[in-house]
């Protein structure tokens, strides 16, 4: 027996907030990204390197490295791919597992990060937490907790 679902539509309100969401990620993203382009990086770059710099060694399994960025691992290699051109990460065989690769963030890739991080957080700062109340910040932090904790 087939059975046709119903679209639980958005009421008003509920699309307004949707909208609201959508722009203003939109605009959050398109600000971090202006900034960062002086530095010569992307956003994506940017989350790679602060990832590897938080990671022992300044390294990660690609495969792990793509779960903590949300990348395909296609996409990832791809970025991992131009970084390296830049000379901000290398890659390297994981020496437990022949198939593995591992990337290893350069020195230059670290001084790169030292420069880039002061001036990133201050455009977070601008873009999302000062135009924000700490109340609404708080539930900001809430909701986006409630929706990646659910399981599909």
């Amino acid at each position: 027996m087939t059975t046709t679902l119903q679209p639980r539509w958005l009421d008003a309100d509920q699309q307004r907030i949707w909208r609201s969401f959508l722009n203003g990620v939109a605009r959050i993203n398109e600000r971090l990204e202006a900034e960062l382009r002086c530095f010569g990086l992307d956003l994506g770059e940017y989350e790679i390197l602060v990832h590897l710099s938080e990671s022992p060694d300044r390294s990660l399994r690609m495969s792990d490295l793509a779960d903590r960025v949300r990348q395909s691992r296609s996409r990832l290699t791809h970025t991992v791919a131009r970084m390296e051109t830049k000379g901000l990460v290398a890659r390297m065989a994981c020496p437990s597992d022949r198939r593995g690769v591992i990337a290893l963030m350069t020195n230059q890739g670290h001084d790169l990060l030292v420069e880039a991080a002061p001036a990133h957080v201050e455009s977070v700062r601008r873009a999302l937490v000062d135009p924000v109340s700490p109340e609404d910040f708080a539930a900001l932090g809430r909701a986006m907790d409630a929706v990646t904790a659910v399981q599909d």
